[in-house]
């Protein structure tokens, strides 16, 4: 040690990092900074964009279900068995045979 100099991380820091050097390591941190700036910005306007997505598709998704309601109660309503018996006699001309007509096989 050097009489009359203090060895302190500041004085230690000046003598390793000259001033032109300090410049250059500011401006490095300045640009880092405004790169994670807007890194941040790109990633809020991608998750709004996304969000905003997601809210369309939900409501797509509301649309599709309350047709798919609508399309089974159709189909239930198409398939009842008092409407096929109706048109089985109007159309095909089908009834229910009588009883001395209907034979039973046993195997």
């Amino acid at each position: 040690m050097v009489q009359g100099r203090l060895n302190t991380p500041s004085s230690m820091w000046a003598r390793i990092v000259r001033p032109g050097w300090r410049y250059l390591m500011i401006a490095i941190l300045v640009l880092a900074v405004l790169a994670s700036a807007m890194a941040v910005i790109a990633s809020a306007h991608l998750t709004r964009v996304q969000y905003a997505r997601l809210q369309q598709l939900e409501a797509d998704q509301d649309k599709m279900q309350t047709a798919w309601g609508r399309l089974l109660l159709e189909e239930s309503t198409w398939s009842a068995p008092s409407r096929i018996e109706r048109l089985a006699v109007e159309r095909l001309e089908m009834r229910v045979p009588d009883l001395e007509q209907i034979e039973i096989i046993r195997p």
